[in-house]
């Protein structure tokens, strides 16, 4: 068990912590949020000991082992298996002293030991979590040198993935994936052994890799169950109530005090008055929530085209060898909300490029409105901004005639204040760094606007004012994206980029997530079936399954919710409990394995009837 008791921690005088606890039951997957500078990742270095408590203790069993990404894989000719083997550094240890150990019984322990810790299938481990994480068996055997940062990065996380810590510490760990990446990490979390702190802005991986959710506000830590959509609804559910008793101890305030004013110099209402004096000082005081930080983006509406704003007839792309996509026959008008799906490497940014002009078709014609605007936003833009120019700056050097109170008024739309506005772009978060670089490619007001993957750097709050303002954005999306939920509520058209061409997918996103994760066809789309008209009696059947399977789903989480409190119960972790909680735990794993099994066949059964009734 991880146990949090009492910390304070404070930098450069302004505190972080003040007094915060919590306790993370051994095993148990937990997300870790709060807003952009809370002191999140501080928590994270004060968990390893990198940093010193001020007051307070942080503790964790005796010889557990503590695992985190490093900030870069260094660039080695060391090729990424070998990388990753390295991290399992008792397996490297073992391994190395074999080859040189003479004692016949040193020998003896040391094979016992590698077969303790199974070391001989380490080799297929580490590849399959290189697999996963998108590299191909070549590429395994390549040295680090040869990829880029954010490839190393992945390395990275590879590594600690297979050295399996008892308590594995991950910081934003999708920034550097694509959507296939992100949903193999989401599914290869759910089946890790250990313990999981994770902090991250991705709410698909907070809701079904987690089971609790750990926040941090106002230098406190609290510990909630369940996912992350549970959470938002309980502390909202909080907050309300919350803001309510705030509201009617104010009003019973205020009428006491106006009984104090009126007859304090009242001989005969002098002792009523008295006594709600002393009603006023032992009110205990309720203090309403604080307003929550709005987040806004503001894209300017761009003038309606006639349709297709782009047209592609039979076109071909490349980097000056073998075009990479080829008969390229697609089309867009300007109120189309289109991501591309694909695994990495198959062309979806290559298509970008093409389409924002980046890169010109070497086959076939692509043919644009004359009065087109592009905007375009890719992840490496926010790394070229001007480290020491500030956002202002940024803007009248593309707008030098407009004036300071329109430029700032431009930046306030994207949620940069009057201070941000002045801060050099050094000094500036990952998250306003992204807002800066979105409002400079919207600065035009785009009738196609083309995102790369443009919530990396964003908390959750700035990812739902995203998808307000794209919703409410008159041009079109083009969106790559790893994040299933915006791309959910965001895209109502999919395109598939595969072997080499792009075509419409006509599935939803769910059935694309299954396709990626199911290991039995090797991400091959499955033929669809001949559709028979279904009779009534068949569909009354398959309509009663869905409700069996809803009320199933219904009673399982209602368990779930039950044995979830039960589970945060700080009294279940005293060690004369132990047995107690083992039979909890077990349960509550049982409950979460049907409840998964239950999930699955409402989907199943949903998409019968859907396609029966279609």
């Amino acid at each position: 068990m991880l146990t949090i008791s009492d910390i304070t921690y404070s930098v450069d005088g302004r505190p972080l912590f003040e007094g915060a606890s919590a306790r993370i039951p051994t095993g148990h997957k937990v997300g870790l949020v709060g807003r952009n500078g809370a002191g999140k990742t501080t928590l994270f270095r004060l968990i390893r000991h990198e940093l010193a408590l001020e007051g307070g203790e942080i503790s964790l069993p005796s010889r557990a082992k503590v695992g985190g990404v490093a900030q870069e894989v260094p660039s080695s000719d060391t090729s990424l298996l070998d990388t990753v083997l390295a991290a399992d550094t008792e397996r490297a240890a073992l391994m190395a002293e074999a080859e040189t150990a003479t004692d016949p019984h040193r020998i003896a322990d040391i094979q016992h030991r590698l077969a303790d810790i199974d070391a001989w299938s380490a080799e297929g481990r580490a590849s399959a979590i290189l697999r996963g994480l998108g590299f191909t068996a070549e590429e395994q055997l390549m040295p680090c040198s040869a990829f880029s940062g954010g490839w190393r990065m992945r390395v990275a996380l590879a590594g600690v993935l297979f050295a399996q810590p008892d308590l594995l510490l991950l910081d934003e760990p999708t920034n550097y994936l694509d959507l296939e990446g992100a949903l193999w990490l989401e599914s290869y979390l759910q089946k890790y052994p250990h313990t999981v702190l994770i902090i991250s802005h991705d709410r698909e991986l907070l809701n079904r890799s987690v089971q609790a959710i750990l926040h941090l506000e106002n230098r406190k830590l609290t510990l909630w169950a369940g996912g992350y959509d549970q959470f938002a609804k309980a502390r909202a559910e909080q907050r309300a109530v919350q803001a309510a008793e705030a509201k009617k101890q104010e009003t019973r305030r205020a009428h006491l005090q106006s009984f104090v004013d009126r007859f304090k110099a009242k001989a005969s209402k002098a002792k009523q008055a008295q006594s709600r004096v002393k009603m006023l000082e032992k009110m205990t005081s309720i203090t309403p929530p604080e307003e929550a930080a709005k987040h806004v983006f503001t894209f300017p509406a761009p003038e309606e085209l006639s349709p297709p704003i782009v047209n592609l007839d039979g076109a071909a792309v490349g980097y000056g060898g073998p075009p990479i996509l080829r008969r390229l026959s697609l089309r867009i008008d300007q109120d189309d909300r289109i991501a591309l799906l694909g695994r990495n490497g198959e062309g979806k940014s290559t298509l970008s490029k093409l389409l924002a002009g980046k890169l010109d078709a070497c086959e076939g014609r692509v043919v644009r409105s004359s009065k087109l605007r592009i905007g375009y936003f890719a992840q490496h833009q926010v790394d070229e901004l001007e480290l020491e120019e500030t956002p202002l700056q940024h803007l009248q050097r593309l707008r030098p005639a407009e004036g300071q109170p329109r430029l700032r008024a431009r930046l306030a739309g994207f949620g940069l204040g009057a201070d941000q506005a002045e801060t050099i772009v050094r000094r500036l978060s990952g998250g306003q760094k992204a807002r800066l670089s979105l409002l400079l490619a919207t600065i035009d007001a785009p009738h196609l606007l083309i995102l790369d993957e443009p919530t990396n750097h964003l908390d959750i709050e700035s990812r739902e004012a995203l998808v307000e303002a794209l919703t409410e954005y008159k041009g079109a999306v083009i969106l790559v994206s790893h994040d299933m939920h915006l791309l959910s509520l965001v895209a109502d058209r999919l395109w598939l980029v595969k072997g080499g061409a792009v075509a419409p997918y006509e599935e939803d996103l769910e059935a694309y997530r299954q396709m990626l994760l199911s290991p039995d066809d090797g991400g091959k789309e499955k033929p669809r079936p001949e559709k028979k008209k279904a009779g009534r009696d068949e569909l009354l059947a398959m309509k009663a399954e869905v409700k069996k399977c809803e009320e199933r789903i219904a009673k399982l989480t209602d368990m779930q919710d039950k044995l979830a409190k039960k589970l945060a119960d700080p009294a279940l972790y005293e060690p004369e409990r132990a047995g107690d909680r083992d039979v909890w735990q077990r349960k509550y794993a049982e409950v979460m394995d049907g409840l998964d099994r239950a999930e699955a066949l409402w989907m199943t059964a949903l998409a019968k009837l859907e396609e029966a009734e279609a």
